[in-house]
């Protein structure tokens, strides 16, 4: 018997890759039903983050789902972007009109909050795709609502691959250690997206071709993205194509067996100048702290662009 879609509020920072989680979510009714969108600070300002998700939205047609805007900056901390990655507006590359589709008026740590109470306990994934901010506020300000949320699957973090930030710290994770900390000891199901899976999905010129071939809008916008977010990347890691981080959420949502990893304990370091930001991820178990976490340290990637490839093509 086939499951019903798997409910899900998306809380994101686009980012090109962001918008590729985004899409596949779209692109993919009967595995996922998108809640809502709640923009963070990140890659770009709280100012554009809620504007790319307006448009990301309206490229997929679906001005029909609900955009929050949340919090404009980390809990304790200045806001680190990343517009050296993303580009000025944070979807650098093609050119997309302005959102026609309105920004809805309730702040979005409030959506969180509501939809978690309104929703049946256990039945609510988290997908959150930036810093971790939002999250972290709605835990702070309605403790009630912890124990309902079904699972979070996160990107963000670093084992293997250590940061892209700093030596020590991954992106999302950097930019509001706090939050992180909050939430990965928040008792909620982890499963956490690190760079080490991330920067094993490519976008190789086979790939990015796929995506131009489809003839639509949606194809070409895509290709015109990850022509402009891997330029970044092939120059830093001597690599074949950018790393699409942010879509290996969804896709573990909807196809979960391509990915492969282990349930160890991950903390995250807030007090160090050197290694703040860090998921000190027990990999090999030499601690006896709690497990909190599926860690993913694998994926089949050509699995994962088939997947995401024929989920863009239906829009």
């Amino acid at each position: 018997m086939p499951q019903s879609p798997r409910k899900i509020i998306i809380d994101t920072d686009p980012g090109q890759d962001d918008a590729f989680a985004l899409m596949l979510a779209f692109g993919s009714p009967e595995d996922i039903e998108v809640l809502g969108i709640v923009a963070v600070a990140g890659n770009v300002p709280l100012a554009l983050t809620q504007k790319n998700s307006r448009m990301i939205c309206e490229l997929a047609g679906r001005s029909d789902v609900k955009v929050f805007a949340g919090c404009d900056r980390p809990m304790k901390r200045k806001l680190v972007t990343a517009e050296h990655v993303h580009g000025k507006t944070g979807l650098d590359g093609p050119s997309l009109p302005d959102p026609v589709m309105p920004l809805q008026d309730q702040h979005g740590v409030e959506f969180i909050i509501e939809t978690l109470r309104r929703e049946p306990a256990g039945t609510v994934t988290l997908c959150p795709l930036g810093p971790l901010t939002n999250i972290a506020q709605a835990f702070l300000q309605a403790p009630d609502v912890v124990g309902r949320v079904q699972e979070i699957v996160l990107m963000g973090g670093a084992y293997f691959e250590v940061g892209n930030i700093t030596p020590a710290a991954e992106f999302n994770i950097y930019v509001d250690p706090e939050a992180a900390e909050l939430v990965f000891r928040s008792g909620v199901p982890l499963v956490v997206m690190p760079l080490d899976v991330t920067h094993k999905v490519l976008t190789t010129k086979a790939r990015v071709q796929a995506f131009r071939a489809m003839g639509t809008e949606v194809g070409r916008v895509s290709a015109d993205w990850a022509d402009f977010f891997e330029r970044f990347d092939m120059e830093k890691y001597g690599s074949d194509g950018g790393p699409l981080h942010d879509p290996t959420v969804v896709a573990y949502l909807i196809k979960p067996e391509l990915f492969s990893g282990r349930v160890i304990n991950v903390e995250i370091e807030t007090q160090s100048e050197l290694t703040l930001g860090m998921t000190v991820a027990d990999w090999w178990g030499v601690t006896d702290r709690p497990k909190n976490a599926l860690f993913v340290g694998d994926v089949d990637a050509q699995g994962f662009f088939d997947l995401l490839t024929e989920r863009l093509a239906r829009l």
